[in-house]
């Protein structure tokens, strides 16, 4: 495997990646025998046809997408550790040449962490702004965390009172018959 990095505008950067033939040609036998049950050749029973043969009639191409799935994922990681790059986003990935007995080329464009350059910060002044905290401020903010943070308490000897929770268990009825969602 290898690969090239260029780098775009905007904290941007393309890897365009090579995977050898041979890895690729790892990556088809997989796709072979991921798909190979799905198909059906005259005179094969399903799931039987040799490789060439489904090639044959389907074309080469017929395992090309579930190849690149397979190869895709280890090349970008590789290339991404090796390329040292600071990479913050998922990859969108772009096939560029795919073949049989012939490298496999795709390119991964990703955002990258951006170079900052600080500025002259230093003896920069800055006015601190007087906040002043009144009493009523600090009593409601307390009073607000209370009530966030309040249990409620069973009280079972006193008729309810306004603002108490109730669990009321009742049955209703029409003309002495019960009716639908009434209980």
């Amino acid at each position: 495997m290898s690969y090239k990095v260029e780098n775009l505008e905007n904290s941007m950067a393309k890897i365009t990646i090579e995977v050898s033939p041979e890895a690729f040609e790892e990556a088809m036998v997989k796709s072979y025998n991921k798909n190979k049950a799905k198909i059906a050749l005259p005179g094969f029973r399903k799931g039987k046809a040799p490789r060439k043969m489904i090639e044959k009639m389907y074309g080469p191409e017929v395992f090309y997408e579930d190849a690149a799935n397979f190869a895709i994922p280890d090349a970008y990681e590789e290339a991404a550790k090796e390329s040292g790059l600071e990479i913050v986003s998922r990859p969108d990935i772009d096939v560029e040449k795919i073949g049989n007995g012939e490298p496999f080329v795709f390119t991964a464009t990703v955002a990258v962490k951006p170079d900052v350059e600080l500025g002259d910060y230093k003896g920069v002044e800055v006015e601190k702004q007087e906040v002043k905290i009144m009493a009523a401020d600090v009593n409601a903010e307390l009073a607000k965390v209370q009530e966030q943070n309040a249990r409620t308490v069973n009280v079972e000897d006193r008729a309810i009172k306004k603002d108490d929770i109730a669990v009321i268990d009742f049955e209703g009825f029409v003309d002495d018959e019960p009716f639908d969602g009434g209980k």
